[in-house]
């Protein structure tokens, strides 16, 4: 099932994370992707919020994993600066056996080795002026993520 969302700014950007982040009931996977700048980070702040987490969150880049405690864990992971062996580093990170059933995973740049049927699929692109999410699952588990949307 897929859903396309026209963001025209961060705070729309934010709504949809955030409403997201409500949806979660423990055991949620968000894969993202798109280009530097199209807002992945922002959405999982928005996510972050809808999971009642009042601390800032900003991008993993350099720590590549990140806790942040709520109504549910958020574990933020951001796949960028991986290199050839993802497979070694996303076990050693221990992404393979998140995010367990009291949290989400969000996995920013999810294309770079931690991608597939599983979860929920969040493509970001540039749109206009604003931007463009196109979420998609063929997992029944995360089907309950999927808001109205124009099709």
């Amino acid at each position: 099932m897929e859903t396309g969302l026209y963001l025209p700014d961060e705070g729309s950007t934010i709504a949809l994370g955030e409403r997201i982040g409500r949806s979660c009931r423990g055991g949620e996977t968000l894969l993202l992707t798109g280009k530097l700048g199209a807002g992945k980070t922002t959405l999982i702040r928005g996510v972050a919020r809808g999971l009642g987490i009042t601390r800032g969150v900003r991008s993993p880049t350099f720590q590549l994993l990140r806790e942040h405690r709520g109504r549910l864990t958020l574990y933020h992971a951001d796949l960028y600066r991986l290199g050839d062996g993802v497979e070694d580093e996303i076990t050693q990170l221990g992404l393979d056996e998140l995010p367990g059933s009291r949290g989400v995973l969000a996995v920013e740049w999810a294309e770079r080795g931690f991608w597939g049927d599983r979860g929920l699929q969040i493509k970001l692109s540039f749109e206009a002026t604003g931007r463009r999410a196109i979420l998609s699952t063929g997992d029944r588990g995360h089907l309950h993520l999927l808001g109205e949307g124009e099709r």
